[in-house]
């Protein structure tokens, strides 16, 4: 059976490597790693000096190490709401810290009691990891991979399940300690698992942050950074499966090509830090007022697209008046406050090209008459047809 002092130094390496671990991961500057990797390096120091201790009978490394444990899960706790987005700390958690704190201290200096201050330890490392366990299947985001955020929970979860029963087991007398760290049976069990959970959770919250690096790259690779509408790409890939979609369910399906008036003059006149400004204005205003479920996409420069779903292009094209409305109603200063669109329907034999090209006919049409307008392709397949309706 392993020793207290091999455990310590077993605590210790995993800490160590934990932090470095953790670290590597500094630079992406993914929210609440940082705190993670400061936490992880003060249990290392913690275990450090308690396995000092052990080894040269020192009578200051329990005292010493109190405070970095309790520090450090703090700091976790934090970290884990940091990630998640949470408010990271509560006025009465730096009370209960302070309050085990002082405990702690006063149960050794003062009225040495082993068995109280393993119950008073072990009940707040509780609270520390279920606090982590409830953050982390709480608010786990629902569009994303289940299994990492169930790893953590699980993982903080059980060793709070561990926290808790070594409490009651040494607060309710049905266990004592002889001497701190008795390698005893029961102890030697307690504190191996303890120590086996550190880098489980470790693991957990590295995989939570290379998700998170992998949710930053693919929204890069979908969404376009200056406007937050869908690439190019990415809104022909959804936009493919929603025709698919419609086409088998028999409900309509309408698409709408837009395109901000005048901008080259904005980019000439004032410089393309304005024209990013209209472009991101122009999306903002767009993303705001366009319904739920709708496909909003910048197809390049000052051209994009919006696919209605379940809607005749006779309703499409009040849609895309409203937000020729709302644009005009929220002007920004070296900003054009008009666009000109095309509006046109999917038919049963119509592909994503030849609407978008009917579509894109009825823009020209409508910038040839005058812009700041919404034109309604003809129903014919043709793209070269002319206007069936204008505004």
């Amino acid at each position: 059976m392993p020793s207290t002092v091999a455990l310590l130094g077993i605590a210790t390496m995993s800490c160590v490597m934990s932090a470095a671990v953790l670290a590597s991961l500094l630079r992406a500057h993914v929210r609440g790693v940082p705190r993670w990797c400061a936490a992880y390096g003060f249990f290392a120091v913690g275990a450090a000096l308690l396995l000092i201790e052990q080894r040269t009978s020192a009578s200051l490394g329990t005292v010493v190490a109190f405070p970095i444990f309790i520090a450090a899960s703090l700091i976790i706790v934090q970290g884990t709401r940091e990630f998640f987005g949470r408010p990271t700390a509560y006025v009465f958690e730096y009370a209960v810290a302070a309050a085990v704190l002082v405990a702690l201290v006063y149960l050794t200096c003062f009225r040495p009691n082993l068995d109280a201050r393993v119950a008073v330890s072990s009940a707040y490392f509780a609270y520390v990891r279920i606090a982590i366990g409830w953050t982390a299947l709480r608010y786990r985001p629902p569009n994303r991979p289940r299994y990492n955020y169930y790893f953590l929970g699980i993982a903080a979860l059980a060793g709070a399940l561990l926290h808790v029963v070594r409490s009651i087991t040494y607060g309710f007398g049905f266990a004592h300690e002889r001497a701190f760290l008795d390698p005893s049976p029961l102890n030697i069990g307690f504190l191996g698992l303890g120590i086996l959970s550190f880098p489980f959770m470790s693991i957990a919250m590295v995989m939570l942050a290379h998700d998170r690096l992998a949710e930053r790259m693919e929204r890069l690779a979908t969404v376009d950074e200056l406007t937050g509408a869908l690439v190019r790409r990415a809104f022909i890939e959804k936009a493919e499966a929603a025709v698919a979609a419609a086409k088998a369910s028999g409900t309509p399906l309408a698409l709408g090509i837009l395109d901000i008036d005048n901008f080259k003059g904005v980019n000439d006149r004032y410089g393309h830090a304005a024209g990013d400004r209209a472009l991101s204005h122009f999306a903002a205003v767009v993303s705001r007022s366009v319904r739920r479920g709708d496909l909003f996409g910048r197809l390049g420069g000052e051209e994009f697209a919006i696919l209605f779903p379940a809607t005749r292009k006779g309703e499409a094209w009040q849609l895309t008046n409203a937000l020729r409305a709302a644009i005009a109603a929220a002007p920004c200063e070296h900003t054009p406050n008009t666009f000109s669109a095309g509006i046109d329907e999917f038919g049963p034999r119509d592909t994503l090209a030849s609407v978008m090209a009917r579509a894109d006919a009825a823009l020209y049409a409508a910038k040839a008459l005058g812009r700041d307008c919404v034109v309604l392709a003809s129903a014919d397949d043709e793209p070269d047809q002319r206007i069936a309706q204008v505004n």
